[in-house]
């Protein structure tokens, strides 16, 4: 059973919004997809809720035409960034609403509502109206409203976007535990965050200027992204992409820093290629040199942007530290985590498995 989209399109004087969308979803799994502001996940779920029409392509659930059914009879749900909740109603009137409006008894939806406001850890609150909770907990409310129509379809567009880091670190939590339920349901989860993306899904979609550009399995299209755009995407902070060539059994930064062609890479011809390195693979030590443009402090950690002879990069250095901006500072590059890409920016070799801290 599923929901299959084929060949979507939507534009908008000419710019693609959805463009020649393929995807399958399959009931019991938590899809997540990641693309920037304007990537068109929202269009999507739009799409999918009967919100929006696209230009051309086909939509069906389970076998069945989906395009044409009105909003009404869809059996979608779906939570917003914002906190779409009823501020005269109290948390168990707002929960069992859309169950009143289905005619359900009485009884019965009080029943059911209380279940899921069990779930989403609300029940103690469910006199209480939404302005007095917390943001994260009018959230949970706006998705036990979801959750208690049982719907075929859970849409969720970036939900915690408004709330502040520590509190949307929990709810990602609390949501994973809360999907799991949801045996029966097809679940789209979109956001701008690869971590988040990367722990809820148990597929990951890519999205760029409404092309779908990668789909799998988190942790491999992390790990092999097929694009250096996908790369991009992917990586928090972007992946830095470096100038360079393969030569006689040298692989060149520029022509600034050269070095023996790691093992991993030893397959690829000669020739010009993009060498892609994640923020974390470069570390502050030894070798190389560069002028910091931005110091930023991240937690434990030290997040410097540098510009040096091989391009402009990110490193990562543990600690706090304090590096002035047009300070020196030298640098090296962990060898066997190299990503090669073609210079029409296709990936030609990820690191193996077994590569990492050959420094």
């Amino acid at each position: 059973m599923s929901l299959l989209m084929k060949n979507f399109d939507i534009r908008v004087d000419g710019v693609p919004h959805l463009d020649d969308v393929n995807l399958e979803f399959k009931r019991g799994k938590l899809y997540t997809i990641l693309g920037r502001t304007l990537s068109g996940k929202t269009t999507l779920l739009r799409t999918i809720a009967g919100l929006q029409t696209p230009d051309k392509g086909g939509l069906t659930l389970h076998g069945k035409e989906f395009l044409s059914l009105p909003v009404w009879k869809r059996s979608v749900a779906m939570v917003y960034q914002q906190f779409i909740n009823y501020p005269h109603l109290t948390v168990l009137a707002n929960v069992t609403f859309p169950l009143n409006r289905a005619h359900i008894p009485k009884s019965e939806a009080r029943e059911r509502a209380r279940e899921v406001l069990a779930k989403v850890g609300l029940s103690q609150f469910e006199k209480r109206k939404p302005r007095s909770l917390s943001g994260g907990q009018q959230q949970r409310v706006a998705l036990a409203r979801a959750l208690v129509k049982r719907s075929d379809i859970l849409l969720l567009d970036e939900p915690l976007v408004n709330l502040d880091y520590k509190l949307r670190e929990q709810l990602r939590e609390e949501f994973l535990n809360i999907f799991q339920g949801q045996n029966d349901a097809i679940v789209i989860y979109t956001t701008t965050e690869p971590g988040e993306a990367i722990q809820l899904g148990h597929e990951l979609i890519v999205m760029d200027e409404g092309a779908v550009i990668q789909q799998g399995d988190p942790l491999t299209v992390f790990n092999s992204p097929s694009t250096i755009r996908c790369a991009e995407i992917i990586n928090d902070p972007p992946m830095n992409i470096l100038e360079g060539s393969i030569s006689g059994g040298d692989l060149n930064l520029r022509g600034k820093v050269k070095f023996p062609v790691p093992d991993h890479l030893k397959g690829l011809s000669d020739g010009a290629y993009l060498f892609g390195l994640q923020a974390a693979d470069l570390y502050i030590g030894r070798g190389i040199t560069g002028k910091v443009k931005l110091s930023e402090i991240s937690g434990s950690q030290t997040i410097l942007h540098m510009q040096g002879g091989i391009g402009s990069f990110i490193v990562y250095e543990a600690g706090v530290h304090h590096h002035p901006i047009g300070s020196t500072v030298e640098f090296g590059i962990d060898k066997n985590r190299i990503y090669a890409f073609s210079v029409d920016g296709e990936l030609m070799c990820p690191p193996t498995e077994t590569s990492g801290q050959g420094r």
